[in-house]
C-alpha cells in the first residue's frame, strides 16, 4: 500500500484531475475528520488549510467534525498512543464541496422557499419534477453532475471519497430536490455501468445522460425477484432475422415513470442465467410494447418508483449493453459508487436532523427551561451525534479505502449498512425531541422518518449486505 506520504501523492494527483466550479466567493470552511500533530494547523483555513499532515501520531489528537457551526477543532492531550495512520480530505475536494454548497444555496433553496407553505402541507409541490429536470441541466453545465465518471466521456474522474464528500453536502440541508437526484445522480443519470457503452450506444445514450438531455432507469427488480436477482423472469428470445423479442415485467423502478431509456436485464440462456445467461438491454421508452403499467406508492412522499412492462418489445443486437449474457457483470461496476452515494446522504439527511434537534432543544421551553437541559432529552441527541460520528468516520475510511486499491465488496456494504441503519434511529429520535410538534407535517421532519427506511432495503438490504460482509471475513 506504501506510506502515508505516498497514498498522499496519489490521492493529490487524482484530485488535481477535478477542476472545481466556483460559484461564489464562501470562504473554505474545514468540515472534514482530521487530526492534529505536533501542534501543526487544523487543515481547511487558509494556506495553513493547504498543509499535509505525514507520519504517525505522537501524541493523542482527535478529530471533532463537520458539526452546524462549519468548522474543526481538534482535541490533544500530553498522553501517548499507539501510532496510527491519520488520511487527510485534500484541499482540492473540500474547494469542490463548498462550490456545490452554494450552488444549492443559490440556485436550488429558493425555489424551495417559494413553495414552503405547499411542501409543509403536502410534503412536496406541484413542479417538482419539472423543477427537477431544469436543476439537472443547470448541475451538468456547472459540471457536477458527471464529476464521478470518467474523463474519457467528459467527467471529472472523481474519487469515491470526493462523490461522498458531494453526496452528504447536497443532504444536510433536508432539501427535497436533491434527493430526487435533481443535483447529482444514483440510478437515473450516468454511472460506470455505462462505460461498456459501444461508440454509438455512448453517442445515443450515455452522452445525453451527461449532459441531462436524457434519463434512465435501471430495470432489474421484478415481482419475484429482489434480493435474489438471478431469479428474474424476463425473457429476451432471438428472432429470426436477427435482433431480440423482450417479454416481462420489473417493478420496484425508481424514476421509470420519466426515464426516455431502460436498462433492462432480460434471461437470454436459462441453463446458464447469471454464468452468462443473463444479458443487459438498452430499451427506448418509445418502443412499441413498452409500458409503464403501475405507479407504486410508498410511505415516503419523494420515492413512488413503477412497474414497467415489456410485452413484445423488439431491439436489434445493437441494443446489448456489454456482452451478451454478462449483463450482471456490467451492473456490478456501479454497485460500490451507489451503496456509498446512498450511505453519504445517510449522512447529511443525519446531520439536518441532529441539527434541527439541538436548535430544538435550545428554544423549547418547558417547565421553566429549555427542554435541551433535561437529562431525557440530552441523551438522545448525544447517542444520534455519537452514532452520526461513528458512520461518518466508517463512511470516509470505507471510500477512501476504496480509492487506495479495495475491491469495494466488503467497503462499501458495510458503509451502507451502518450509515442506513443510524439515519433511521436519528430520525426516530429527532421525531421524539420535537413531541407532538415532530408528527406533524409542517416541520418536515416526519417525511424524512418516512423516506430513510427505504435505505435499508435498495441496494441491498441490511441482511445482505451482512451476509456479503462475512463472505469477506471468511465466514
Amino acid at each position: 500500500m506504501g506510506s502515508a506520504r505516498d497514498r498522499d501523492a496519489r490521492r493529490s494527483r487524482r484530485v488535481r484531475r477535478v477542476r472545481p466550479v466556483h460559484v461564489g466567493a464562501e470562504p473554505v470552511r474545514c468540515q472534514v475528520v482530521l487530526a492534529a500533530v505536533r501542534g501543526r494547523p487544523v487543515p481547511g483555513q487558509g494556506r495553513a488549510g493547504r498543509e499535509r499532515l505525514h507520519g504517525a501520531l505522537d501524541r493523542g489528537c482527535f478529530a471533532v467534525t463537520y458539526g452546524s457551526v462549519g468548522y474543526a477543532r481538534a482535541v490533544s492531550s500530553s498522553r501517548r498512543f499507539t501510532a496510527m495512520p491519520v488520511f487527510n480530505i485534500p484541499s482540492e475536494l473540500l474547494e469542490l464541496r463548498s462550490s456545490l454548497r452554494q450552488f444549492i444555496e443559490r440556485e436550488v433553496r429558493p425555489i424551495e422557499d417559494a413553495h414552503r407553505q405547499e411542501i409543509q402541507e403536502t410534503g412536496v409541490f406541484e413542479g417538482l419534477k419539472d423543477e427537477g429536470l431544469k436543476l439537472r441541466k443547470r448541475s451538468a453545465e456547472l459540471g457536477f453532475f458527471g464529476l464521478h465518471m470518467p474523463e474519457e466521456v467528459g467527467g471529472g474522474d472523481l474519487s469515491y471519497l470526493g462523490q461522498v464528500l458531494l453526496h452528504e453536502e447536497t443532504a444536510r440541508e433536508g432539501l427535497i430536490l436533491p434527493q430526487i437526484e435533481a443535483v447529482l445522480p444514483v440510478i437515473s443519470g450516468p454511472t460506470p455501468i455505462y462505460m461498456d457503452c459501444t461508440e454509438a450506444q455512448r453517442e445515443k445514450y450515455l452522452y445525453p445522460l451527461m449532459s441531462a438531455d436524457k434519463t434512465t432507469c435501471f430495470a432489474l427488480t421484478e415481482p419475484g425477484a429482489g434480493s435474489d436477482a438471478t431469479r428474474i423472469q424476463t425473457k429476451a428470445t432471438r428472432r429470426e432475422g436477427g435482433g431480440w423479442v423482450i417479454n416481462g415485467r420489473k417493478h420496484f423502478i425508481t424514476g421509470g415513470a420519466e426515464a426516455e431509456f431502460a436498462l433492462v436485464f432480460a434471461v437470454t440462456d436459462s441453463a446458464k442465467r447469471a454464468q452468462g445467461g443473463i444479458t443487459a438491454f438498452l430499451v427506448d421508452a418509445d418502443s412499441p410494447g413498452y409500458s409503464v403499467t403501475r405507479v407504486q406508492r410508498t410511505m415516503s412522499p419523494y420515492q413512488n418508483p413503477v412497474e414497467l412492462t415489456f410485452d413484445g418489445v423488439e431491439v436489434g443486437d445493437d441494443a446489448i449493453l456489454g456482452k451478451e449474457g454478462f449483463g450482471f457483470y456490467s451492473a456490478v461496476r456501479g454497485i460500490n459508487g451507489a451503496r456509498l452515494q446512498i450511505a453519504a446522504r445517510a449522512l447529511g439527511l443525519a446531520q439536518f436532523m441532529l441539527d434541527r434537534s439541538i436548535d430544538y432543544a435550545n428554544s423549547r421551553v418547558a417547565f421553566g427551561q429549555p427542554i435541551g437541559k433535561n437529562q431525557y432529552v440530552q441523551g438522545m441527541i448525544v447517542d444520534s451525534y455519537a452514532e452520526l460520528e461513528q458512520a461518518r468516520l466508517l463512511v470516509y475510511k470505507m471510500a477512501d479505502e476504496i480509492d487506495e486499491g479495495a475491491d469495494g465488496r466488503r467497503e462499501a456494504a458495510l458503509a451502507k449498512m451502518v450509515a442506513a441503519e443510524m439515519v433511521g434511529r436519528v430520525a426516530d429520535r429527532a421525531i421524539q425531541v420535537h413531541g407532538g410538534n415532530g408528527f406533524m407535517t409542517e416541520l418536515g421532519l416526519e417525511a424524512w422518518y418516512r423516506d430513510v427506511r427505504a435505505m435499508r432495503l435498495y441496494e441491498g438490504t441490511g441482511e445482505i449486505l451482512r451476509t456479503n460482509v462475512a463472505k469477506t471475513l471468511g465466514l
